[in-house]
């Protein structure tokens, strides 16, 4: 039987027994927003022999330099927008467009500074045929690791009062989780079909964290990749503050506007799961205080993090201060 996503299923258990997904059946969506050139094009190189179709969708890039970039490549399809309209709303744009393409049944979700390393989408594909044999499976993704860090990233499953950190250990071949970054997910478009795409409201932080508990909601299940590897740059710079015994990661007052708001936003939501809220909130009033007290400019950082704090305590997904 062949669905109506393009894979081939046998049994009458849809996921039983699923074909292998094919390379030309995956399509990258990859957003930018001023992007650094040189990762991009190595992000470009790296992953253009591993999947069958690439769009990137722009939020707004001024630098000519990428568009000769995009210009000059002719395995890429290039959706621009003449402004920012964050992160969700281009993911959702250039899904859009991967439904259009003929064979496409997966998207590859990728930031701008994620570089996959060779194999990773093989990887993903194969973890995805056998744990489809087994559960309902909303996404897959890989072993992540910020260059900046000692080692990479854990995949978590969500406990009171703190997470657990799972990670692979040479004996298992996926590790079920609770969320994903977005950043290397491979989905399927029958996935998308049911749980939906991105909230575009939320325009960037906690996209991710609220698609996977949607997706969970719906009875779905998410799985990391262990054979799957990704190089992704986490936050947007590092800092040294006295008395902490390692950096931390430094955020804008525009982007902790967003990070307050979206989180109280997330608290609202029925199918966000409580033992998330509870720990959460302890993050929440840690950065509040490590932002308004100790990272600079202090004064800004407070007002934008009460701003958004103020705007998802009182359910609105309006823009920070300033904006139009």
């Amino acid at each position: 039987m062949v669905r109506g996503d393009g894979r081939i299923v046998i049994g009458g258990r849809p996921g039983s027994d699923v074909a292998t997904v094919q390379q030309s059946a995956v399509c990258a969506v990859v957003v930018t927003w001023q992007p650094d050139l040189g990762v991009l094009r190595e992000l470009l190189d790296a992953l253009s022999p591993q999947v069958g179709h690439m769009v990137v969708v722009d939020n707004g890039t001024r630098d000519p330099r990428f568009h000769e970039l995009c210009a000059a490549r002719s395995d890429i399809v290039l959706i621009a927008s003449g402004e920012n309209q964050g992160l969700a709303h281009a993911i959702n744009k250039g899904i859009d467009r991967a439904r259009g393409l003929q064979g496409v049944s997966h998207v590859l979700l990728m930031d701008q500074d994620s570089v996959p390393v060779r194999g990773m989408v093989d990887a993903l594909r194969d973890a995805l045929t056998q744990v489809e044999a087994n559960t309902r499976v909303a996404a897959v993704g890989p072993c992540f690791r910020d260059p900046r860090e000692p080692e990479g990233a854990p995949f978590v499953r969500i406990r009171f009062p703190f997470n657990k950190k799972m990670r692979c250990d040479g004996n298992c071949e996926t590790v079920p989780c609770d969320f994903l970054i977005s950043s290397g997910c491979l989905i399927p478009l029958a996935v998308l079909d049911d749980v939906g795409g991105m909230d575009g409201a939320l325009f960037i932080d906690n996209v991710d964290l609220d698609w996977c508990f949607r997706a969970s909601a719906a009875g779905y299940t998410l799985h990391g990749a262990c054979a799957a590897h990704l190089r992704h740059s986490l936050g947007e710079a590092r800092r040294h503050v006295p008395g902490l015994p390692r950096d931390i990661v430094v955020h804008s007052p525009r982007r902790l506007f967003y990070m307050m708001r979206n989180r109280v936003l997330l608290y609202r939501r029925a199918y966000t799961p409580r033992r998330w809220v509870a720990q959460d909130v302890l993050r929440l009033i840690v950065k509040f205080l490590l932002f308004a007290l100790l990272v600079a400019p202090r004064g800004k950082n407070m007002r934008c993090m009460l701003a958004g704090l103020w705007t998802g305590a009182h359910g609105r997904a309006t823009p920070p201060p300033g904006d139009s």
